[in-house]
């Protein structure tokens, strides 16, 4: 089908040393330029964030400090990047509240303006999530073929869900699980501690608060400590304990930041 254009499109994605808009890098950039008259232009770079790149987003892009030390920061490219940009609408997958944030950011560092005014910005996660329902009636209908009648009330959810999840292991059985980075997670079996693990592989408390990298260490996974070990934290900051322990933090969080100090006095 071809596009009812009044601009051209710069679709782009991002690559970096983490997720925080405000102190994480760019690492490389690639952007498919769509013109009016269908034509196709490609610029992608990898980019020297300045900053050690952690192990665990390199082990998502394939990126590590060793590659990108020789390549020039955002700063030495900003000018190409935005002439390359120019007028541009913006798409790309998630660009709405990352991709775009971080760009944008990048930009003003190097001291350039981008304006996003003018430009009209497609997110193609937004549209999917508006276009495909990702709600339990959407699931029922998916899996098992039904329409789910007299939807939220508890009774008529949570006999859909138990069809949902029994169709669920029917369907994926035997298949392999794949994360949304490519990550091979395990095979999806009809054994539920099988699919506990495959779902929960993360998880540390209920909340989120803290996730396991990939060496099986508690991490931080919210603030200025974000993806450092809690273990590290509370040698290098102790009273940072006490200052979650006083905090607005879920008992159950609060709760696991206790036993991971309480193994840390064992060892």
């Amino acid at each position: 089908m071809k596009l009812n254009l009044k601009n051209s499109i710069a679709f782009f994605d991002l690559e970096a040393t983490g997720t925080n808009i405000s102190t994480d890098r760019i690492v490389e950039i690639s952007i498919v330029k769509l013109k009016i008259d269908g034509g196709q232009e490609i610029y992608t770079r990898r980019v020297n964030p300045g900053v050690p790149i952690p192990l665990e987003a390199s082990l998502i892009h394939g990126l590590y400090d060793k590659d990108l030390k020789d390549e020039p920061s955002f700063k030495d490219i900003a000018k190409e990047v935005y002439q390359f940009i120019g007028g541009s609408d913006l798409s790309g997958f998630n660009v709405l509240k990352y991709d775009i944030p971080l760009l944008v950011e990048e930009f003003l560092r190097a001291g350039i303006e981008f304006e996003l005014d003018k430009r009209n910005l497609l997110d193609a996660q937004k549209i999917f999530h508006m276009m495909e329902k990702r709600n339990l009636t959407a699931a029922y209908k998916f899996y098992c073929g039904k329409t789910l009648e007299n939807a939220h009330s508890a009774e008529a959810d949570t006999l859909a869900t138990m069809d949902v999840f029994i169709s669920q292991v029917e369907r994926y059985n035997g298949e392999e699980a794949i994360d949304l980075q490519g990550n091979k997670l395990g095979v999806f079996e009809n054994d539920m501690k099988k699919i506990h693990d495959l779902v929960n592989e993360k998880m540390v408390d209920l909340a989120g608060r803290f996730i396991f990298n990939s060496q099986g260490e508690e991490v931080f996974n919210f603030g200025k400590h974000k993806g450092k070990p809690i273990e590290q934290v509370f040698k290098e900051e102790p009273g940072y304990y006490d200052w979650m322990m006083r905090g607005d933090f879920p008992l159950d969080t609060k709760r696991k930041l206790t036993q991971v100090k309480l193994r840390g006095f064992n060892k």
